[in-house]
């Protein structure tokens, strides 16, 4: 569907002109016209589909043709670079709407929370928010929200894997009732519904099922032990058809370890983690953009956190927990109809992990042999743990004993 066929006004279709906007997706072409309609929504769409844009477009129109220096509309997401990136869209695609807004979170020094507190008060058309920053801003100081029009939660089921459910309710008895809520998840687990039955009110519930990693991503795994994962990642982050790579673990720790072990090699590399404060972020962040850095290890928070185009290499260090949390990491490669590769190492204890991730898209990875000079991995046998079924509990009998002569007689 083309964008001319919502009828935006001539201001936003300006803005999507520059941003290169043409077609709309599939959560854009079913969402947009139920939040025109002004309804409650709750919409199940991952990372990557374009649903930031789904809900800042008809945002945007309606702002337009009803211009004020007044709050309009709050979006709540769970971090800073998702904040940011929200903030730099709505400034691309609002350029010629007049809309302004800010992104408040925290780890800034004390002018960028009172320019933060200062643009709320003023009345910025969007204000895009994490949610401690938000409520700590509520706390403090007293602000008019009588007009504010919309509530979105952008990435709900993150924020409350990220315990943010108290916040969000205390946040939402500082809103008018009188409102539009929009709420986006990437799954919709019970809880998720349970958080859209307290808030939302008469809901359209839209599900765009997940989609599988693009054609363009050329999927394998590795089956290492973890003494082979520096050797081999560090193999591979030399080869030269791999201008920028993200490489994913699931701690904190391994993120910082593995940096340190790259930089000593020579590698162009950054650890990307929650003890960095918000400037330090930020520029690393700019570095990898401009390809000053040419690898960037982090947790799953950046696996939905950045929109880069031209990623050539994503590393699986280690085999994400959920498999969903594969396709968003996948998916920072092959970005805007590129290609890319994406590489799992896989050790023999995560293999039912992996076996899952299979199941979910539903085709099997090709597992590959172990560059020259390695030692082989070890096999691969998925289920052999989960398949081994227990004995069932029987109660051990005691040894028969003869009965003695004494005994006999008495019967």
């Amino acid at each position: 569907m083309d964008f001319n066929a919502f009828g935006f006004g001539p201001a936003l279709e300006d803005g999507l002109d520059s941003m290169g906007y043409v077609s709309a997706t599939p959560i854009q072409e079913e969402t947009i016209p139920v939040i025109l309609q002004n309804r409650d929504l709750i919409a199940c769409a991952q990372t990557g589909t374009g649903k930031t844009a789904a809900y800042l477009l008809p945002i945007l129109h309606k702002i337009a043709q009803d211009p004020h220096e007044r709050v309009n509309t709050i979006i709540i997401v769970p971090t800073r670079e998702l904040a940011l990136q929200i903030d730099q869209q709505i400034m691309g695609l609002g350029y010629f709407t007049g809309a302004t807004s800010i992104a408040v979170y925290g780890g800034g020094d004390g002018m960028g929370y009172e320019q933060q507190k200062r643009a709320i008060r003023d009345g910025a058309n969007i204000i895009v928010a994490t949610p401690g920053r938000l409520l700590s801003h509520l706390s403090s100081g007293k602000f008019d929200f009588s007009h504010l029009q919309h509530l979105v939660l952008d990435e709900a089921d993150n924020m409350l894997d990220m315990g943010f459910h108290d916040d969000i309710l205390r946040i939402i008895s500082y809103l008018p009732k009188k409102r539009q809520s929009l709420l986006f998840s990437a799954t919709m687990p019970p809880r998720i519904r349970a958080l859209a039955k307290r808030i939302l009110h008469d809901p359209v519930e839209i599900n765009i099922a997940i989609s599988k990693p693009s054609e363009g991503i050329d999927q394998h795994a590795y089956l290492v032990y973890d003494g082979q994962k520096n050797a081999l990642i560090k193999t591979l982050l030399r080869d030269p058809k791999y201008h920028t790579a993200i490489v994913f673990a699931s701690k904190k720790d391994t993120v910082k370890t593995l940096a340190r072990e790259l930089s000593r090699s020579g590698i162009p590399v950054e650890g990307f983690h929650s003890d960095l404060d918000q400037s330090q972020r930020e520029d690393i962040m700019g570095r990898f953009r401009a390809k000053q850095v040419k690898v960037l290890i982090g947790t799953d928070v950046i696996s939905r956190g950045i929109d880069v185009v031209g990623i050539s290499l994503v590393v699986n260090y280690d085999v994400p927990p959920d498999p969903e949390d594969y396709v968003h990491r996948v998916g920072r490669t092959a970005r805007a109809a590129t290609t890319g590769t994406a590489i799992t190492f896989v050790n023999d204890k995560d293999q039912n992990r992996f076996a899952r991730i299979e199941g979910l898209i539903g085709y099997e990875i090709p597992k590959v042999s172990l560059p020259e000079g390695f030692e082989s991995g070890p096999a691969y046998t998925p289920g052999r743990k989960d398949d081994r079924k227990k004995k069932p509990f029987r109660k051990k009998k005691k040894p028969f004993r003869k009965p003695n002569a004494s005994s006999s007689d008495k019967v």
